[in-house]
């Protein structure tokens, strides 16, 4: 059972590790996207520094990252002669090594001098992966502050908030042990505020990043 948790974790992580807005920056423009606009590896900064359709590619990809390290897991979990309750101990470890590994590989990637990006769409990967109900209900809240605020880390923070308030109030079947799946949550929460307080700090200041301006700001220049 150890080997195969440990086989998943780092299986996930080499996979996480893998940023599709390094690689396309890269090719595109020749240059390092952490190098250009907030300097961080994802969706938005892809979106402001190589345009919509490269955003797409890159959402979609790090999407995916979570669903095969998920996907991943399940399978390997199933080698092996378990008793029931065996299985299900390995079936609840492997999915926490997998959500954790993948997420670490993106935000800390070993290809890439171990600096990536912040975790939102890998997390949100994972979410829908393993409980699609809590995850279409993150990624509409999500988008609704994102619409209302014009702001992606706003809309990213609060829903990862309401990640774990969500499994504690929702009857799941991701993990058997429902302490372990509420720590799973309350862990990429964290790690996902972690990642944010750069965003955090601008919030409280009023002067983080909108992603698009009114005509009454545009006319203000």
């Amino acid at each position: 059972m150890i080997w195969q948790v440990l086989v998943i974790a780092l299986l996930s992580y080499l996979i996480g590790s893998i940023n599709p807005a390094i690689i396309l920056s890269n090719i595109l423009k020749k240059e390092d996207i952490r190098t250009q606009g907030s300097g961080n590896a994802g969706t938005t900064n892809t979106l402001r520094t190589l345009g919509k359709w490269p955003a797409v590619a890159v959402l979609l990809v790090d999407i995916l990252k979570a669903v095969i390290a998920i996907s991943l897991a399940r399978w390997i979990g199933t080698l092996g002669n378990y008793t029931t309750e065996e299985f299900m101990k390995l079936h609840d470890y492997a999915l926490l090594a997998a959500g954790i590994g993948v997420v670490l590989g993106h935000n800390f990637p070993i290809y890439y001098g171990f600096k990536g990006g912040k975790g939102v769409a890998t997390s949100l990967g994972i979410l829908l992966i393993m409980e699609w109900k809590i995850g279409i209900i993150c990624l509409v809240f999500a988008l609704a502050i994102i619409l209302a605020s014009r702001m992606v880390s706003l809309g990213s923070i609060t829903a990862a908030i309401l990640y774990p308030v969500l499994v504690l109030l929702m009857p799941g079947t991701a993990f058997n042990d429902r302490k372990l799946y509420l720590l799973f949550a309350i862990f990429l929460t964290a790690l996902l505020i972690i990642r944010h307080k750069a965003n955090i700090k601008r919030l409280l200041e009023g002067t983080e990043n909108k992603l698009w301006k009114t005509k009454s700001e545009k006319s203000l220049k």
